[in-house]
């Protein structure tokens, strides 16, 4: 026997040892990872990425990536919803331009111009909406039919409608109201009073439509995927904007720079085609307009669907910040086909 009083009694470890089969200190017990990384045999660690995007907090470019990859790879549902809502809207825009009246102060023109822009506007917040099934698919790595997608938002057609309908109220509400107070100004005045009220008051507009436009980002997502009212909807988009508003406008303000640049880009042939069908006469022809409406089209169906996209991957990215609906994602990417 040995007799060094600091030897240990038999079976028992050194002094500052764990006992057998525990880790030393400062390390997790044996089946357990270090802090940070997840338990083994998880397969969803911090970079997991089932579909377009990886399930974590987003950036910029990966919203805008994964707004291109879910209609490479839907691009039936994706492309085919978007030409079916787009041929619509601009069938009754080309429409709304011939019926228009023809005056010599242009109120036609403007007539023409606002139902178009109003048909545009009903178009987007349709796609957002439609389109969401097929981005939320995507993002979880499993396809989607032209018509499992149309099962999924048929029922929530009316709320996405009246939701368009409201918006497209507001809006030609508080434009009207500004032209009316200007045009009054004028009249009662000078134009050089209407000028120094109607600069205010139009940038008080600019910035009064780029509120709305941001804080009803989620509203089309929310009636989809949540199946909320649209009074619902609209309060759950103010929740999920509020402290995201800035990074929320500017991502959507590049989105949309971008698509109406190819957009215009498509469109350029129509345009040509346009122009040489007018030559010679006085306005637009019937073959004409209907060029023009083709290339406006044409653009819309390539563009739409990726501002679409990024509607729903900054919804999918303000989810993940505020409520870690990230781990709701891995189980529905766990599941398979047909979770969301």
């Amino acid at each position: 026997m040995s007799n060094r009083s600091w030897d240990p009694p038999p079976g028992y470890e050194p002094p500052g040892y764990p006992p057998p089969g525990y880790a030393p200190p400062g390390y997790p017990p044996p089946g357990y990872a270090p802090p940070g990384y997840p338990p083994p045999g998880y397969p969803f660690g911090w970079g997991f990425k089932p579909g377009v995007i990886p399930l974590r907090a987003l950036t910029m470019g990966e919203i805008f990536s994964g707004a291109v990859g879910y209609i490479r790879a839907n691009p039936k549902a994706s492309l085919g919803l978007t030409a079916a809502v787009v041929t619509v809207t601009s069938a009754m825009a080309l429409l709304a331009q011939f019926a228009a009246p023809a005056t010599d102060d242009g109120l036609g023109l403007v007539i023409g111009t606002l139902t178009s822009a109003a048909a545009t506007a009903v178009a987007t917040i349709l796609l957002s909406g439609m389109l969401t099934v097929v981005v939320a698919r995507s993002v979880l790595g499993s396809g989607i039919t032209i018509g499992e997608a149309w099962r999924r938002v048929r029922g929530r057609l009316p709320a996405l409608i009246g939701l368009s309908a409201l918006q497209v109220i507001v809006v030609a509400v508080l434009i009207g109201s500004v032209v009316v107070v200007i045009i009054g100004v004028a009249r009662a005045a000078n134009g050089a009073v209407a000028a120094l009220i109607g600069i205010p008051l139009v940038l008080l507009l600019i910035g009064s439509l780029a509120y709305l436009y941001t804080v009803l980002t989620f509203a089309p997502v929310a009636i989809v995927l949540e199946g909320k009212p649209v009074l619902g909807a609209i309060e759950r988009s103010f929740a999920l904007v509020r402290h995201r508003f800035w990074r929320i406008l500017g991502i959507r303000v590049l989105a949309g720079l971008l698509a109406t640049v190819v957009a215009g880009l498509v469109s350029i042939p129509f345009s040509l085609g346009s122009q040489l069908m007018s030559i010679g006469t006085e306005g637009p022809t019937l073959l004409g307009a209907f060029f023009a409406a083709a290339g406006q089209a044409a653009g819309q169906v390539i563009a739409a669907p990726f501002t679409a996209g990024v509607v729903v991957l900054l919804y999918v990215d303000a989810r993940i910040r505020s409520e870690a609906f990230d781990f709701a994602l891995r189980n529905g990417a766990a599941a398979g086909p047909g979770a969301t």
